[in-house]
């Protein structure tokens, strides 16, 4: 039998393996859709995420499978969904479930896909509904089924999120990372990029410096 694909939106970025920046991944992070290469860390306050109304979210769209179970979303499945909406379920690490409890309905993400050829931001999503109870973290036939949440204590939220345009250009991670060690060096928006120095988080904050900044690089030539 071929491999059981999940109808829901799913954009999750890979567990396994390495992560964007070449680094050892630690499993199970992502969730049906998107998102991420994190480790499953404990709940702190350092963890706690900063006042922020700017984020990236990580998805991967090439095929990868878990369980017999492919994992990919890319923003074009987004795109496809109805209403061109869909909830990004499956984020199994700590620190990016509390960045989701922080979103607000309205505002917006970079696409990143992430686990690919050629990882980076390919587009930009409005966050249409606030942190709710992730429902593949019961569901024994998930990849992301969690034994140890339990449904009057849940440990695991998802937003959902839509669709609302692919970038002018494509801006790749090593363009990225080229910004990032220019502006470690000289001063600049992208030094604490939490894409380099939170590498493995699959949710991550944007300040407004960052965010503007990264957006503008759309209407640039490649660097």
């Amino acid at each position: 039998m071929p491999p059981r694909k999940r109808p829901r939106m799913s954009k999750r970025a890979a567990n396994s393996g390495t992560d964007d920046n070449g680094e050892q991944k630690q499993a199970k992070e992502t969730g049906g859709k998107r998102k991420a290469t994190e480790k499953t860390d404990e709940p702190s306050r350092r963890d706690d995420p900063p006042q922020t109304c700017r984020w990236l979210m990580k998805s991967e769209p090439e095929s990868r499978f878990e369980n017999g179970v492919d994992v990919k979303f890319g923003i074009e499945d987004l795109k496809a969904l109805p209403n061109q909406t869909g909830c990004w379920d499956g984020v199994r690490n700590y620190q990016a479930r509390n960045f989701m409890r922080k979103m607000a309905e309205g505002q917006v993400a970079f696409f990143y896909h992430s686990n690919c050829k050629e990882p980076g931001i390919a587009g930009l999503m409005n966050i249409v509904r606030e942190a709710y109870v992730d429902h593949t973290q019961f569901d024994k036939k998930d990849v992301h089924f969690d034994a140890a949440s339990k449904a009057d204590d849940p440990k695991w939220s998802m937003v959902d999120v839509q669709y609302q345009r692919m970038m002018k250009r494509f801006l790749p991670l090593s363009e990225l990372k080229k910004y990032h060690l220019q502006h470690r060096s000289s001063g600049g928006p992208l030094k604490d990029m939490a894409l380099f120095t939170r590498a493995r988080l699959s949710v991550q904050p944007l300040t407004t410096e960052e965010f503007d900044f990264v957006l503008s690089l759309e209407n640039e030539e490649p660097l």
